[in-house]
This record gives C-alpha cells, sequence and structure tokens, in this order.
C-alpha cells in the first residue's frame, strides 16, 4: 500500500473514532468509496463497529454484503453488532456464513455469540456455543468466561453459572454483577446479599442491584438501608439509584431522604440529563401528598416525555384534583404530545376521583375513535368505578358483559357489586357476588356475601344452597365472617 494510501486510511480512521466526525457515517462512507478503498477489511470492520454503537446495523449489513472477501475482523465486528442491537439471530447466520467460508471463530467471535444467547434467553442454543468454546480451547480466555456466566445467570441456570465462577481465578466487578443479579433475579436474595459482601471491590451498578431487587419484593427498610450503606461507603448514586429509591421513600414516609436526593440530582447534574429523574421526583412528592411541590418539579423539569405528564396526571387524581388532571391532559394534547394507554388509565381516574361523568365517557370513546387505543382491563376498571359512582350501575354491567370473553377480573365485579350495594340494585348485586364466585371459588367471603344477601331477603332455602356449595367445595369461612342460616 502507498504511503498515500497509508495516510488516506488514517485519516478515515481518525474521522470514524472522533466524536463529532464519527457521526457523519454517509460522508466518511463515500470519503473511503471515493479512493478505492471499500473493500479493505481493516477500515470496513471500524466502520461496522461505529454503525453497530450507532445502531445502524442496516447501513452496516449494506456495506457488508458489497464486500468480495470479508475476513474474521469484519465478521466479529458485523457479529458483535447483532449481538448489542439485534435482531440477535443475525449473529448467528454471520457466523454460519463464516463457517461456511471456512473462517475459523476466534474469542471475539464466540463473546458475542454468547452475548446474544443471553439476550435470547437461549439456554439450549447458548450450550452449544459454550461447547464451541471448549471445543477450540477458548474457556480459559477471560471475557469467554464472563459470557458464559452471563448466558447461564441470564437464564436462571445459577448453579452452572457458579460452577464456571469458581474456577476463575481474576473476578472483576463485572462478573460478581452478574452472579448477584443473577440470584436476585431468581429470587435467591441471601445468596446476591452474600456475595456482594464477599466482594473486593464494589461499583454502583452493584449497589444498584440489591437496592431494587429489594424494593421489588416489598424489603422496603432494608433496600433504603443499604442506601445509607452505599453512601456512607463513599459511592455517588447516579439515575437508576434514584429513580429506584425514590419509590422506596414515598412508601416508607422518608420524606427527608427523598429531599435530600432531589438536592443531590440537582447539584449533580442528574435532574437535568435523565427525564426519569425528574419523573421519579414527581411521582415521590405526589405519592407523599405534596402535588404542588410535585407540580413545581414538574413545571421546572428541562425536558419531559409521556411518562412525566402520565406521572403528573395520576399524581392528580391520587390526590383527589381530577379537574386538573383533565386540564394537565388537554394542555398535553395542545403541545403535540400523544397520549397513551397509561395516560388514559390516569385521566379516567381523575375524572372517577372528581365525579367528571360525561366527560370521561367521552374520553373513554375518544380512546378508540381519536387515538386507535384499545381499552385494557384498567381503562374498564376506570370506567366502572366512574359509571358506579354515579349510580349507572346498569350501565356498567352491560360495559364489564361488552369485553372480551375471560377478560372481566374480579376487581372488577367486586367494583360493581359495591356500586349495586350503594344504589341498592339487588339483583345485579346477585350476579356479580355469582360471578365472584365462579372467578375465585376458594374465596370464602364471596359465599358468605351471597348468603348475607339471600338472608336479608328471607330466602332461607337459598342460604342453605350456598352453605352445601360451601361444603361440597370444601372452602372454609375465615374467622369473623358468619353464614346466616
Amino acid at each position: 500500500m502507498s504511503r498515500t494510501c497509508r495516510e488516506i486510511e488514517r485519516n478515515i480512521l481518525r474521522l470514524l473514532h472522533g466524536r463529532e466526525t464519527r457521526k457523519q457515517l454517509r460522508e466518511i462512507h463515500a470519503h473511503f468509496l471515493r479512493h478505492g478503498l471499500d473493500q479493505l477489511n481493516q477500515i470496513l470492520s471500524h466502520f461496522v463497529s461505529v454503525c453497530g454503537s450507532r445502531n445502524k446495523m442496516a447501513y452496516a449489513n449494506r456495506v457488508f454484503k458489497q464486500t468480495q472477501n470479508p475476513t474474521i475482523i469484519l465478521f466479529n465486528a458485523m457479529i458483535k453488532g447483532y449481538s448489542l442491537n439485534g435482531p440477535f439471530e443475525e449473529s448467528f447466520q454471520l457466523f454460519s456464513s463464516m463457517k461456511n467460508r471456512c473462517i475459523c471463530p476466534d474469542e471475539y467471535t464466540l463473546v458475542p455469540l454468547l452475548k446474544a444467547c443471553s439476550s435470547l434467553g437461549g439456554l439450549k442454543l447458548g450450550k452449544r456455543v459454550h461447547k464451541e468454546v471448549i471445543g477450540v480451547g477458548f474457556e480459559g480466555f477471560s471475557a469467554i468466561r464472563i459470557g458464559v456466566v452471563e448466558l447461564y445467570s441470564s437464564c436462571g441456570v445459577m448453579e452452572d453459572a457458579k460452577k464456571v465462577f469458581d474456577e476463575m481465578y481474576q473476578r472483576d466487578v463485572i462478573v460478581w454483577n452478574l452472579m448477584i443479579r443473577g440470584f436476585c433475579k431468581r429470587g435467591d436474595v441471601g445468596m446476591g446479599l452474600c456475595l456482594f459482601r464477599q466482594m473486593n471491590k464494589r461499583s454502583v451498578v452493584s449497589w444498584n442491584i440489591l437496592i431494587s431487587c429489594l424494593a421489588r419484593i416489598g424489603r422496603d427498610s432494608e433496600a433504603l438501608a443499604l442506601f445509607h450503606e452505599m453512601k456512607n461507603w463513599g459511592f455517588k448514586p447516579d439515575e437508576a439509584t434514584v429513580v429506584t429509591v425514590l419509590p422506596v421513600c414515598a412508601r416508607l414516609g422518608a420524606f427527608d431522604v427523598g429531599q435530600w436526593i432531589h438536592s443531590y440530582a440537582k447539584s449533580s447534574g442528574l435532574y437535568e440529563d435523565f427525564v426519569a429523574v425528574g419523573n421519579a421526583l414527581v411521582d415521590f412528592y405526589n405519592k407523599s401528598g405534596m402535588f404542588e411541590t410535585a407540580g413545581r418539579v414538574f413545571d421546572e423539569m428541562p425536558r419531559k416525555n409521556v411518562v412525566s405528564w402520565n406521572t403528573m396526571i395520576s399524581g392528580l387524581a391520587f390526590n383527589g384534583n381530577g379537574e386538573l388532571g383533565v386540564q394537565l391532559l388537554e394542555e398535553m394534547m395542545n403541545k403535540g404530545i400523544s397520549p397513551n394507554d397509561a395516560t388514559f388509565v390516569g385521566v379516567l381516574s381523575c375524572c372517577a376521583h372528581a365525579g367528571l361523568f360525561e366527560r370521561g365517557r367521552k374520553l373513554f370513546a375518544s380512546m378508540v375513535e381519536h387515538h386507535q387505543i384499545e381499552p385494557k382491563l384498567e381503562h374498564y376498571g376506570c370506567m366502572v368505578d366512574l359509571l358506579g359512582r354515579n349510580g349507572c350501575v346498569r350501565e356498567a354491567y352491560d360495559l364489564i358483559r361488552s369485553m372480551p370473553e375471560g377478560t372481566p377480573n374480579a376487581a372488577l365485579w367486586g367494583s360493581l357489586l359495591s356500586a349495586c350495594r350503594t344504589h341498592g340494585d339487588a339483583e345485579l348485586a346477585h350476579l356479580a357476588v355469582k360471578e365472584l364466585i365462579d372467578l375465585e371459588p376458594w374465596n370464602s367471603g364471596n359465599y358468605v356475601l351471597l348468603s348475607n344477601m339471600y338472608a336479608e331477603e328471607e330466602r332461607w332455602e337459598k342460604v342453605e344452597i350456598v352453605r352445601g356449595m360451601m361444603r361440597e367445595r370444601n372452602v372454609k369461612k375465615t374467622p369473623g365472617q358468619s353464614v346466616i342460616g
């Protein structure tokens, strides 16, 4: 290669790896096409890698298909790109094509293949790749072992993951985190904590994994204690920590901690950089009953997404300010932000709590008519609540009956039953209780309720039938209940 070509190649590589210039993929592509370097695997592999980092694999694939003699470095770049961005199956298509060309894989081929298996949750396929790893003698490579641990831990096969983990002489923080996440995902938090305590070196991710796991399973006090321990060890919370801990603070009433996080998020730049942090703060203040502070945070947010609006609307419903929630929906749409199904759950809840009967009806109808959003169970639940609160129990019953077969659940029938008893519709109340018994044949409370309703009407033969049903189905009434008969 001439000196001029080498200089052009170096220039192209500088462009590909420059912070701003790497965004100009088409211009860079045109540049090396113009100089006849479009078959140079060295350049193409770098170009494909940058495409992969920018989630432009369709473009990378077009360039790859025009290559006459791709070498292993180009195949590896393509396989890695698809393993990170998907479709993950494409990694295996390329691997097959590579083998058909009699190109032997190396560790840089097999690591992304293991990653693709982890992303697919394909244990069977992953075991075949692991077998290939052993066959070519690459099982000792650190990156390979991390890939195998990630595969087995993501698929929940922690015994196999631990076997590979135990054989590793050097374990970096990444592999420790994979093991902790795997055990926590499987529900073995004790083992996750045990591994965490054994770590010589931790990262913020290590703390986040355990804090989020404890929060998810309702161990909020332990999650908050671990957060304080994290701070005491000198670790700075990141956006994932903040988004995880704020709901814990709301549930525990740890208002002072939530306020500290608010102050920290602003001083550290997390509030400006991550919209999810602003959303979490709005949610925290709403759930703490401080909807005015939530509103101020919402108004001050440098960026908002549909989740931001949904969080504020739902918070207003939660705090009994339904009319403001409906107004916020109108403001949202005026700004050109399209509502989604979660938006309508929030705004229909606003209508139910504020008694905005006709407005709720129109909004429910507009979901399909104007926004092409098919109602889900939550939307029906809001409407049954709205109709029931306004005494339209027959309409609520007809709405439940209009739902796809098998969709209505016990909560919906329970909501209708409550409305029927409030508004004195005994006939529909009986129908609702019978539906509840069909849905929850094990729930003694439903039988007791039906029996008591019959007793109030002095229909003693029906009371006896209900008692007989309980005996036949071996349903025991809980202490404090009584079946009158």
